[in-house]
């Protein structure tokens, strides 16, 4: 499998399952600064210009709850996900989903304003939202998330690499961290994770 990434982008979720998981895959950057998830070649295989892209045997897949998903049910003996725990599993996708249709979308407001609109100041009036409307995700997550120590509870799971890659934009998002303290605190056990800092510093090497 190959994995298509950019630093600092909601990539790093997927990289982190696919170090949990155990399975042979390769890292392929994707050069944002020029343009590349626009170029022709990559738009061939994934026609969002986006990143994550895991292209797997089967095809390729995108969407980080999907990618996620897929990685799991790969490596079952890795418990990645509840895959035996129906409604677990269906918590999970909840809050992967949430992840990525809310609290994401919130804080590509800040910098991807065009996507929705063209008029100036109606992508203005989006970033001076976007500390309320991602803080308020943030809020929503810590009060009904992240209790156990995990976010699933007392198991590790792919919800927890996704929640981590998120939270590492609170601050650029406008929003203070010291306000989620649950988040906070999960953000600051995933940072000092050797195979986290490992995966970090693996895709900064190949920018």
């Amino acid at each position: 499998m190959k994995l298509y990434f950019a630093p600092n982008t909601s990539a790093l979720a997927s990289h982190l399952a696919l170090d949990a998981s155990g399975l042979g895959y390769e890292l392929v950057p994707v050069n944002f600064s020029r343009s590349e998830q626009r170029s022709a070649a990559y738009m061939a295989l994934n026609p969002k210009g986006r990143v994550p892209l895991l292209l797997t045997a089967q095809g390729a897949l995108t969407e980080t709850p999907a990618i996620l998903t897929y990685i799991a049910h790969l490596a079952p003996g890795k418990r990645l996900l509840p895959l035996d725990n129906p409604w677990l599993y269906a918590r999970a996708q909840e809050f992967n989903a949430f992840l990525c249709a809310t609290l994401h979308v919130a804080h590509a407001h800040r910098m991807r304003g065009n996507r929705w609109v063209d008029d100036e100041q109606a992508i203005l009036a989006m970033q001076r939202k976007v500390p309320q409307t991602v803080g308020d995700a943030f809020g929503l997550i810590e009060s009904a998330w992240v209790s156990g120590p995990w976010v699933l509870g007392p198991a590790y799971s792919v919800c927890d690499m996704y929640l981590f890659t998120m939270a590492q934009w609170m601050e650029a998002d406008g929003v203070d961290p010291a306000l989620y303290p649950r988040v906070l605190d999960h953000r600051q056990r995933m940072a000092c994770r050797a195979d986290v800092k490992s995966a970090i510093a693996a895709e900064l090497a190949l920018q």
